[in-house]
Order: structure tokens, then C-alpha cells, then sequence
């Protein structure tokens, strides 16, 4: 459904009046395309504190020049080396005379360090960027975007640094994300089409968030999958053979349904979506056992079974990914939704639980992706004036669209993207609530 609200305030009158009335006031996010594949504009690169870190190199290869003296589509900060509260007032130092020339929907990134449990002081100073962070996400405005990024490693995180620093981060806001030491991505790794070679199972993909992070990663390259139930099975077709993939009707909640992937798939397959699920609103008082259940069955249950019957099976190859939905309800709560929030929390569980036995075992990642509001048929049916706080509670004040989920999940699956592990990232503009 289109944001008519966006839409008003990109007008004189709709600037004026809700200027005049203290109304959200939401920029048109700049969002990757083939046209437009690249932020507009130059990067400066700044630093706080004694830095070791040599992050221009992997900087150089973003696509973004060197940023002019008024005007920045990007800033990266350099506070790996902030030891101290003396060295948070050199971020403050930094940060303060740039941040008005960067341009709307530009970007600024902070690299930090994960805190040191030997070093209170640096672990404060650290711990304390991501509260700087986040509320700077929140005032900054204009469509920008304001991410933390923990390294170590600055070659480790480029297809991090390459996301967060592009359109395609548009939605993806407010968050820390740590980059763990390095995996070895593959000898010729081709940036524009990354997944080349690889096969990708998405679960629910017939239509919404699923068609868009399947036809995202056949951009990428990918053999897509397209799995949904059998009722679905006339969309999915239509949408595999679009994207030059294969469908598979299947109830992703059967008992047997990883060992019919697997025997579907005798070769193996590279990424696991897990993008299926269900909402079954009542508040608890109200709730029967079946509506409760089915929600967990759908969300959950059958994400930990197949997940489980395919790394077993071994049809998980090494150097692939497992991207599980989860959503900023499982993260913050929200009434009339126990049972949907209980089973994306659970998924929040299995990712941290899984991710580093995952990789130790099989050579397999395993991350989540959070939305938060996204302009799909289901948000269409919501009341309207409850759809519109969702879409406003948000520092870019509007709603996200399947392509930001999409293209955060091609992210996490690309094969540079290995240090980034048992991640959670909201997919929300930086929800008010919960983030």
C-alpha cells in the first residue's frame, strides 16, 4: 500500500504544515538499483583515539571517492582505538563540524572494538559508543543512517563495510554489528554477483518478503529454491521460473520435511532461508491452545527441525549460510502476539546457540534478520490508524519495504561475509520501541 503520508510531506504544502504542526517529517530513502548501484557522493574517513586499525584500503574499494570539504554521502569514524572517557570526547570532536555535510540518505558508520573484560575502562568506552550510536541514529534525520560496527579486522568486515556504506542498508539503522576474525572467501570472489555457483532454499517464498529475497539472491547470482506450501504451489512456479530457479511445494512443518529438501537437493545446497511464517493474533485470555500452537509449529518448531535434519544430513555445504526471520516483536514484545513473539524470540535463541557450533562443525554461519514494519498485504490489512504509528515509530519515520529485508539476508549470505556470525539485525529504520 503506498505511504500517501510520505508522499504529502514531500510537498511545499505537506513541508510547511507538518513543520508548523511538529508532524514525522520522512525523507524518500535512496535505495540501491541498477542505476543507481552506489551512494552519491564522496566518503571521509575519520579518527578518535590511538588507532591500529588500516581501514582505507577496504574503504577504497566501496565505490566511494574521497568526500569534498561540504558535502559527504558517507563518514566512517575509526574508534577502535578509544580506550578511555578522554577518548569519547575525541569522537564527540570528530564527529561534531562533519555530520551537517552529510547528504540525506548518506551514511555514518562508527568502528569500534569489542570491549576488553581485562580492561574496564576500555570496555566502558567501547560499550559506551553504542549508546552514542544509537541516539545519534535517532536525531540525525533526513534519511541517514547510523551503524556501529566491532572489528578487529578491517579486511574481515568489507562486505559489511560495503553493505552498510551502500543503498542497500537503507532500512537498517541504529545497530552493532560485530565482525568476527576473518573466513577465507572464496579465490575469484565476483562483487557483483556473488552467489554465482551457489544454491539458495527460501522458505515461504512464494509472495511478499520471501519473492523479494528470492529474486534478490537470483540477482546475486544464486540458483534459487522456492519453497512454499502446496496451496501456493501456482505462485511459486510462476515465480521460479521468472527467476530461472525450481519451485518446491512442501509443508515446511511435515515431520519429514528436511529429508525431502535434502532429497531434493542431492547435490546440497548453499544458503537456508527460513523466511516461512504465520501470525495468529489474540491476546493470551483469548488465545486457544491451537491458535498458540500452529504460530510456534510454523515460526519455530520447523526451523529447528529442518535446520537439524539438514546440517545432520550434511546437506549444508561448508562456506554456506543459515538466515532465519526473526522480528523486532520477539525483541521488544507486543500485545495480542505471545504466540508470534515467543517464536521469533526462539529464533533469536537457536541463532546465538547455533551460530559458533554451526561454523566449528560444519563451516556454516548462522544469522537472523529482524523487521520491523515493512509495507507487505499483512500490514495493508492492518486498522489504519495503528498501521500508520507503526510505519512513523521509527527514526526514518516510515516503513520498510521486502527489498531492505532482502537485501540485508543477500548480506549475510554473501561468501565474504563468514566473520559475521550469530548476528541479529534489525531490519526496522531504528524501531522506537524495542531498538
Amino acid at each position: 500500500m503506498a505511504d500517501r503520508y510520505l508522499r504529502f510531506t514531500g510537498t511545499a504544502p505537506g513541508r510547511f504544515l507538518t513543520r508548523r504542526l511538529g508532524l514525522p517529517q520522512p525523507a524518500p530513502l535512496a535505495r540501491w538499483s541498477p542505476e543507481h548501484p552506489v551512494l552519491e557522493g564522496g566518503l571521509r574517513l575519520l579518527t578518535a583515539g590511538r588507532s591500529a586499525l588500516d581501514a582505507a584500503p577496504v574503504l577504497a574499494r566501496t565505490g566511494l571517492g574521497p568526500a569534498g570539504p561540504d558535502r559527504a554521502a558517507a563518514v566512517v569514524l575509526d574508534a577502535t582505538g578509544v580506550r578511555d572517557v578522554d577518548g569519547l570526547a575525541e569522537v564527540h570532536a570528530a564527529l561534531h563540524p562533519v555530520l551537517r555535510s552529510v547528504v540525506p540518505s548518506g551514511r555514518v558508520v562508527v568502528l569500534g572494538a569489542p570491549p576488553d573484560p581485562a580492561d574496564h575502562h576500555q570496555a566502558a568506552a567501547q560499550q559506551a559508543l553504542e549508546g552514542f550510536t544509537r541516539s545519534l541514529g535517532k536525531e540525525i534525520g533526513r534519511g541517514r543512517t547510523v551503524n556501529l560496527v566491532r572489528l578487529t579486522d578491517a579486511t574481515a568486515a568489507e562486505s559489511t563495510l560495503r553493505f552498510l556504506l551502500s543503498p542497500k542498508s537503507a532500512y537498517v539503522s541504529g545497530q552493532v554489528i560485530e565482525v568476527g576474525a576473518r573466513q577465507e572467501p572464496p579465490a575469484a570472489l565476483d562483487w557483483e554477483r556473488p552467489l554465482a555457483g551457489r544454491t539458495a532454499l527460501v522458505t515461504g517464498a512464494a509472495r511478499g518478503i520471501g519473492a523479494a529475497v528470492a529474486g534478490t539472491l537470483a540477482r546475486d547470482g544464486a540458483r534459487v529454491v522456492v519453497l512454499d506450501v502446496p496451496q501456493a504451489a501456482q505462485d511459486a512456479r510462476r515465480l521460479a521460473g521468472r527467476l530461472g530457479g525450481t519451485a518446491l511445494p512442501l509443508d515446511i512443518t511435515a515431520a519429514d520435511a528436511g529429508a525431502r529438501i535434502a532429497d531434493a537437493l542431492p547435490d546440497g545446497l548453499d544458503l537456508l532461508i527460513h523466511n516461512a511464517g504465520i501470525t495468529r493474533d489474540r491476546r493470551l485470555v483469548n488465545m486457544p491452545a491451537e491458535r498458540f500452537g500452529s504460530v510456534l509449529e510454523v515460526n519455530l518448531a520447523s526451523v529447528l527441525r529442518t535446520t537439524d535434519a539438514l546440517l545432520k544430513a550434511g546437506a549444508l555445504r561448508r562456506g554456506g549460510s543459515v538466515v532465519a526471520t526473526a522480528s523486532i516483536a520477539g525483541l521488544a514484545g507486543n500485545a495480542g502476539q505471545t504466540n508470534y513473539a515467543a517464536s521469533k524470540a526462539g529464533v533469536v535463541g537457536l541463532v546465538r546457540s547455533l551460530a559458533p557450533r554451526a561454523l566449528a562443525e560444519h563451516g556454516v554461519t548462522v544469522n537472523a534478520v529482524a523487521p520491523g514494519f515493512v509495507e507487505t498485504a499483512m500490514t495493508a490489512a492492518i486498522p489504519l490508524f495503528i498501521r500508520e504509528a507503526g510505519r512513523r515509530m521509527n527514526s526514518l519515520a516510515q516503513g520498510g519495504l521486502p527489498a531492505d529485508v532482502a537485501e540485508t539476508t543477500a548480506w549475510l549470505a554473501h561468501p565474504a561475509s563468514g566473520a559475521v556470525n550469530g548476528q541479529v539485525v534489525r531490519v526496522c529504520g531504528q524501531s522506537l520501541l524495542g531498538a
